[in-house]
């Protein structure tokens, strides 16, 4: 029905030239429709006037719907239209507006190139009458001009440099003095070693007199059992002295035991004393534990711990190694964090770079001992280079070497640190001892009061109470021939032999001493 009248409209939009042709096309869609309608009108209608009348609005009204939006479609293309129209203007006007302006800039380019070949080529005019007049070249004024600037720049260079590293001559002499003072600062330390005394403070006189016994039993016993003399005579304290601190922390720790029990006598006192002996490995293992807690250290094997408590009983040069050690553990991990080094490699390097001392007593040859030592538990490469090279005994191989070195060579140097004497005097016991321990028979010597009393131990059934005194005379010659001392060594020979029975029933367990010599 509405083919048509879609046609046209389809032909309408398509073409948007001129207004008349529309409504020309609006003409013709009315010339047709009320042709059909007269046509319509002609057939028969199969139903009712009424159906028919109906049907006919319906039609109407959706035509007049359809021209409605025909019309209003042809109002927007017009609009549309004029809109093109203006900008179509312009653009035009844009267009010649740029022609226009791209003309001017043609000409003044075209100006712009002859005035720079007319400065150019007054240039050169002038450039040839300034050589005529100078009677020189262009390219021998310019090397004197070079030269000459070179030289003023060399000498104001030099300067400048002088004075830079006359600068960072100051600045890092300041620096390296603020490292080190931190250093120092942070290796203070409160660790209080104890040279060749250690006191032991009592309750009251009562436990003074148990210490001593009955005309001096027990503090004989107790003196004999650990190597150590005691000294009674101030206050309330009890002074242990002995230049091996081993045997002084043996003889510090049984005492305390003694005193708790309560029960000093000199068997029990020989029994503790063994007792104690025997748990000094517990000992090393809690000392060696506080030093490595205190310089931040964990997680080592247990075996390399103890040996590292070991440190609190050795001395090198006057200086107690514990202390030593965590100083310069202290010192050499502060210049690491300023430096910016592996904190973890200096730690350690610096706890264990003496841990030779510990291994043996030859103090010559603790670094390669330490060495051997460390390999044993697979210690990294770049640690065991800081025990190897503490000493300068080859060049060092990295920047944590060399911080491990100054480390120690701070703590070492440190006035006070170390006294050559007390090292003297511990190696004059130590030989005194050793001359008296060469002899067959002898089972334990012990130094007193600086190397002027010897006190030897023999083996009962390896020497007679005959012998005695010849072996007595025996140890004072050779100890005249080869401990090098000026003044009397007295040599006091001990064998003891004991008997012990043992009965049932009510009657008492009996220990007899048969003879003391």
């Amino acid at each position: 029905m509405f083919g048509g009248l879609l046609n046209k409209v389809r032909n309408v939009f398509g073409d948007t030239t001129t207004v008349t042709s529309s409504k020309k096309v609006v003409k013709e869609i009315g010339t047709e429709e009320k042709n059909r309608v007269s046509i319509s009108k002609l057939k028969p209608a199969k139903a009712s006037r009424a159906k028919v009348n109906k049907k006919r609005k319906l039609g109407l009204i959706k035509e007049k719907r359809e021209l409605e939006k025909i019309k209003k479609a042809l109002f927007d293309l017009k609009n549309k239209e004029n809109q093109i129209s203006q900008r179509l203007y312009s653009l035009s006007e844009k267009e010649r507006y740029l022609l226009e302006k791209e003309k001017r800039l043609d000409n003044l380019t075209s100006e712009v190139d002859k005035k720079r070949e007319s400065v150019d080529d007054l240039y050169r005019k002038q450039l040839e009458k300034l050589e005529q007049i100078a009677n020189f070249d262009v390219d021998k004024a310019k090397k004197l001009i070079i030269s000459s600037t070179e030289k003023k720049l060399s000498s104001w260079i030099a300067k400048k440099i002088g004075e830079a590293k006359e600068s960072i001559g100051e600045k890092e002499e300041e620096l390296s003095r603020e490292i080190l003072l931190d250093s120092l600062r942070h290796g203070v330390t409160d660790y209080v070693p104890e040279y060749t005394v250690s006191t032991l403070s009592l309750a009251d006189e009562k436990v003074k007199g148990k210490i001593i016994g009955r005309e001096g039993r027990n503090i004989r016993a107790f003196e004999k059992a650990t190597g150590v003399e005691l000294d009674l005579d101030e206050g309330n304290d009890v002074r242990i002295s002995s230049f091996d601190s081993t045997r002084r922390e043996i003889a510090r720790v049984a005492l305390e035991r003694l005193i708790k029990d309560g029960r000093i006598q000199p068997i029990k006192i020989e029994r503790v004393v063994a007792e104690t002996k025997n748990d000094m490995e517990k000992i090393l293992l809690s000392e060696g534990r506080k030093i490595c807690q205190e310089v931040g250290v964990f997680n080592l094997p247990i075996d390399l711990i103890k040996m590292i408590g070991k440190f609190k009983f050795r001395f090198s040069y006057g200086q107690n190694l514990a202390l030593h050690t965590i100083e310069a553990t202290k010192i050499a991990s502060a210049i690491a964090r300023e430096l910016g080094a592996d904190l973890r490699t200096v730690k350690l390097g610096a706890l264990l770079h003496d841990i030779g001392k510990v291994v043996s007593d030859q103090e010559g040859t603790h670094i390669e001992l330490g060495i051997d030592f460390l390999k044993r538990y697979r210690i990294p490469e770049e640690i065991i280079n800081c025990v190897a090279e503490h000493h300068e005994a080859k060049e060092f191989s990295s920047a944590e070497s060399i911080i491990v070195y100054i480390g120690d060579a701070i703590s070492g140097a440190r006035p006070g640190a170390r006294y050559a004497a007390h090292e003297e005097y511990l190696k004059r016991m130590k030989n005194i001892e050793e001359v008296a321990k060469s002899f067959s028979g002898v089972k334990s010597v012990a130094a007193y009061q600086a190397g002027r009393e010897v006190v030897v131990i023999v083996d009962p059934e390896k020497i007679s109470d005959d012998e005695i005194i010849v072996l007595s005379q025996n140890i004072a010659e050779k100890l005249d021939e080869e401990a090098k001392w000026a003044g009397q060594i007295r040599v006091t020979v001990i064998r003891e032999s004991r008997a012990s029975n043992t009965v049932t029933g009510s009657k008492l367990n009996k220990n007899a001493v048969k003879s003391v010599n």
